[in-house]
């Protein structure tokens, strides 16, 4: 083979722009119904659902989404990725189908679960593909495309869902993805070729069991901890019940002369100090667009669209910057432009603790365009460290270990981080509603959408009321944002420490040794 011979496939970058469209209506999913969750509490215009109704069609699809993710990475390398991808793709069509003429909140709830099933077949193999069809040499860049995708995803969804809103029934945030993933099965028919490991070796079942039940009882803790407090018992029976489980997926594999995940790579900085990046980036970043949200909509009073519109800074960064990394790296390394990207990402959510009722809104989405152009520059490094650790035909244990912790630790964020929100609010608006008769007082003192609710029957009492929510509101975000960047500053701690500077560029780059395996590299 000549020494400056190009092995990627020769469809790769038409092959990367269907993976693209697979994957933005995954993660569009994932943000587009909070704009709908108001319309479908109508009992006139929506489905009358119940707040815990309208909770779990949000949490049906990230809970069996996080929980099958590994695994489907896993039986993605086994069975064929381009065979797990249409088939995901079609599952994910049919159920968005069903959710947008679901009949009743059940009837959504089970579809939406059926969604993160889907989800979970189509998330891992688009980038696990991407290692299979791209040389290695532009591997990173193909890796920026994707993760500015990412990123481009969850700002557009707001929006798009706002549009959908203002002119459409309900049902229509959901039948948008018909026509996309038809698109996509047909394109993905046609270019992607199929990949899989060539020596798979016996299924690990038992690995296999303990990951989804280990997932899924952990990720279902901390929703439920998120929205109903982490006081109670049963939130700590699944949070460490799940841990406890997962500590006995990897003392199983570590026996296994058949892993599904060798989980010895954590003790390889370079595929470790990533994933452990990934999720501290996520904990941080959706925690602040959660409580973004609501303080556009509230507190500053703009309709869901237009709050979708002051996040689109956020996705203009990550299409600029994302596809820019890779050389960016070459150039810097992977190192370095990790630390300045996790550095940007840590004063943009410092910033967020000086924002108030009264800042100029364009600040608020400056600060998101600085958080954009942070979080470009430290997915695609981090992403390309971790597929770059393992061989092509084992690509999907990376793609699926990074996207598991990036969804775990995207609800752990929302959760801890709503958390404290709420124990701040409480704490704040109490003086303000404690003359208020107990059932509208408890409302009240529980979020600042009940105070604003409560404030439409208090006739000319209502101002008074919506300024102390306000006020609570604004300073409980306050404690979050600061939560948010100290998380994030522990990243920059771990990059300093034990991310990989400059890269291996050559088309043979050597995945993790054995030597590194057994710790005496």
């Amino acid at each position: 083979m000549e020494p400056h011979e190009n092995t990627g496939h020769p469809r790769r970058w038409a092959i990367l722009g269907v993976l693209v469209i697979s994957l933005l209506v995954v993660v569009l999913d994932n943000t587009i119904l909070n704009v709908a969750l108001r319309t479908l509490a109508d009992p006139v215009h929506g489905l009358g659902a119940t707040q815990g109704e309208l909770e779990w069609a949000i949490n049906s699809y990230t809970l069996v989404f996080a929980g099958l993710l590994f695994t489907f990475g896993v039986l993605g390398d086994r069975l064929g990725r381009r065979r797990f991808l249409i088939l995901g793709l079609a599952l994910f069509g049919l159920s968005s189908l069903l959710s947008a003429y679901a009949q009743d909140p059940a009837q959504l709830i089970a579809a939406r679960a059926l969604m993160g099933v889907g989800g979970a077949a189509i998330m891992p193999v688009t980038l696990s593909i991407i290692s299979n069809v791209f040389d290695p040499r532009e591997r990173a860049k193909a890796i920026g495309v994707w993760a500015g995708a990412v990123g481009l995803a969850v700002a557009i969804g707001p929006v798009l869902g706002g549009a959908l809103l203002e002119h459409f029934w309900w049902g229509s945030v959901f039948l948008i993805n018909v026509p996309v993933v038809a698109l996509g099965v047909v394109l993905v028919a046609a270019l992607v070729p199929e990949s899989r490991d060539p020596k798979p070796g016996r299924v690990d079942l038992l690995g296999v069991l303990l990951s989804v039940v280990g997932l899924v009882a952990l990720t279902y803790g901390i929703i439920d901890g998120g929205e109903h407090g982490f006081g109670r018992p049963q939130v700590w029976v699944a949070v460490l019940g799940g841990l406890a489980v997962l500590g006995w997926f990897v003392a199983h594999e570590l026996r296994s002369d058949h892993p599904s995940l060798d989980v010895r790579l954590f003790r390889v900085p370079r595929f470790a100090a990533p994933v452990a990046l990934v999720g501290l980036v996520f904990f941080a970043a959706m925690g602040v667009m959660f409580f973004g949200a609501f303080y556009l909509q509230l507190v500053r009073g703009y309709s869901p669209l237009e709050s979708g519109l002051l996040f689109l800074p956020f996705a203009a960064a990550q299409l600029i910057f994302a596809p820019r990394s890779a050389a960016m790296v070459r150039r810097y390394g992977g190192r370095a432009v990790a630390a300045v990207g996790l550095l940007l990402t840590t004063v943009a959510l410092a910033a967020f603790v000086f924002i108030d009722a009264d800042t100029p809104i364009w600040i608020f989405s400056a600060l998101g365009f600085v958080q954009g152009a942070g979080m470009a520059n430290i997915m695609p490094p981090a992403t390309e460290s971790i597929m770059s650790s393992l061989p092509r035909e084992k690509a999907g244990v990376g793609s699926a270990v990074s996207n598991t912790v990036r969804q775990v630790a995207g609800a752990l964020g929302v959760a801890v981080l709503g958390s404290v929100l709420s124990a701040v609010y409480r704490d704040q608006v109490g003086p303000a509603v404690a003359a208020l008769p107990a059932p509208v007082r408890d409302a009240a003192r529980e979020s600042v959408s009940g105070a604003y609710a409560v404030a439409g029957r208090l006739g000319p009492d209502a101002p008074r009321l919506i300024d102390a929510a306000n006020d609570s509101f604004v300073s409980a975000m306050h404690w979050a944002a600061g939560a948010s960047a100290v998380v994030a500053a522990l990243g920059i701690v771990i990059v300093l420490r034990w991310m990989p500077g400059r890269p291996v560029v050559a088309p043979d780059a050597a995945p993790v040794t054995d030597r590194e395996l057994a710790g005496t590299a």
